[in-house]
């Protein structure tokens, strides 16, 4: 949980708010704003070698270009920089989650079953933190794959990541 003091906090807080501030001129490649919040994959705000940063990663059917990236971030930068929800200085930036994607939401497990995807869990389960195999199911709680024909069942609490896998 966030503390009200936390700047993230406050993205998170107004983000729906930035959303409507954002003009409907402003050139996106998407249809909507709630086009665009549902492509909204995941917004991080870190602080790395002594800067912080603001990281949103969009996504949308056929992948997303940098030019997307570019037309978000500006949309973005100059209502956040207008409305000052964050007190720090800060770095944004705009990217895909990339091809090796955390998988977080419901909608992004739905959209990977049957893919190979990649589990690393906090502690060692069978002297091994690192599991691969096709996701056959899933809930609020747990992850179930395919790991060469063995059924594996991880609670989501467990986990420190889970992602697709790529193969080469």
């Amino acid at each position: 949980a966030f503390s009200y003091k936390c700047p993230f906090y406050k993205v998170l807080t107004h983000f729906n708010s930035i959303v409507k501030l954002v003009s409907p001129a402003t050139a996106f490649t998407f249809s909507s704003f709630e086009l665009l919040l549902h492509n909204l994959v995941d917004v991080e705000y870190v602080k790395e070698a002594g800067n912080w940063y603001l990281r949103g990663y969009i996504d949308k059917p056929g992948g997303i270009t940098v030019n997307d990236c570019e037309t978000v971030s500006r949309a973005f930068s100059d209502k956040l920089d207008e409305n000052d929800f964050i007190e720090d200085s800060y770095i944004m930036e705009i990217s895909s989650p990339g091809l090796d994607r955390p998988l977080k939401k419901d909608k992004d497990f739905e959209r990977n079953m049957g893919k190979l995807v990649e589990i690393r869990t906090y502690r060692p389960i069978e002297k091994q933190k690192e599991f691969c195999g096709i996701l056959t199911a899933y809930d609020s709680n747990s992850v179930t794959i395919d790991e060469d024909g063995t059924e594996r069942v991880f609670d989501k609490k467990d986990t420190a990541l889970i992602r697709l896998a790529i193969e080469f």
